[in-house]
């Protein structure tokens, strides 16, 4: 098997190293030369650290190196069974992307989006064979997080389903399948409780840190949602929020003012180093 991931940063490099230590060749791609260094060398870094862990033997980390190169777009695609797009949350965007990809790759390849909130459905409209895309949702950070959200719209085949959740498999992810809807399953339910979190913040309810341990300590979660929103980014929670609340006409959803003056300060999060936390930049 041969994938193809276009886009290198946190989601697309860790795509391919969940690939590539699941024995499967991967191509990652990126437009900008530097960003497709950096994400090679992250790769490197991970497998590096799961040899460190004890989880993955040297042997294992060089052989799954040797499944990862570096190209552009059309090296991506050719004779690739399945492409993985892990760009911005753009519409026009991923569906002038996906189009670039139907051009050059084969008749029977799947064409998968990383979207966490957008139409699935839409996103395939733009192309001359909407019935192969499908959603492929990946957490953060991949190679760690064990869920893999199937995203299935009117169009997707049903043989492009299950050849995406053999390949979920494959890679030793825990599936679900859901309908095309705004957020799917998981969008929608985290970004509702981190708009709500930010909102108790605004209201001096209590601290960022006291809000996460409630939901840690007391529902059980494994990160508190100002931590996760911290790791997401807190722009790109704003952009899905404001999708969410447009599309599902759902005031739950609407990013409160303080998202808004954080992220017009930068502080975007683990990326910029501040956030609801401080998270070192080295």
């Amino acid at each position: 098997m041969k994938v193809g991931v276009i886009g290198a940063g946190t989601m697309g490099h860790g795509i391919a190293t969940v690939c590539a230590t699941a024995g499967i060749d991967v191509v990652l791609a990126d437009a900008d030369a530097a960003a497709l260094a950096r994400g090679l060398a992250k790769i490197r870094a991970s497998l590096d650290k799961a040899v460190e862990k004890g989880k993955l033997d040297p042997a294992g980390r060089d052989a799954a190196l040797s499944r990862v190169s570096g190209g552009n777009l059309a090296d991506a695609a050719a004779n690739a069974d399945l492409v993985v797009e892990a760009v911005p949350e753009r519409l026009a965007l991923k569906q002038d992307l996906l189009r670039q990809v139907e051009a050059v790759c084969g008749p029977a390849c799947i064409l998968a989006t990383n979207t966490s909130s957008l139409s699935v459905g839409q996103i395939g409209s733009a192309l001359a064979d909407p019935g192969r895309v499908i959603g492929t949702h990946f957490f953060n950070p991949v190679p760690v997080m064990a869920l893999l959200e199937v995203v299935v719209s009117d169009a997707t085949r049903p043989d492009v389903v299950e050849r995406v959740q053999a390949f979920g498999l494959q890679i030793g992810k825990e599936l679900i399948t859901v309908r095309d809807t705004p957020g799917f399953a998981t969008s929608r339910l985290g970004v509702c409780l981190g708009m709500e979190a930010i909102r108790m913040v605004a209201q001096g309810v209590a601290s960022a840190e006291d809000i996460d341990k409630a939901m840690v300590l007391g529902y059980r979660h494994p990160v508190g949602p100002l931590r996760l929103t911290d790791l997401v980014g807190l722009d790109v929670r704003l952009a899905i929020g404001e999708y969410l609340s447009r599309e599902l006409g759902n005031p739950a959803f609407e990013p409160p003012a303080l998202m808004r003056e954080m992220v017009a300060l930068g502080r975007l999060g683990q990326k910029s180093g501040r956030g609801f936390y401080a998270w070192p930049t080295a």
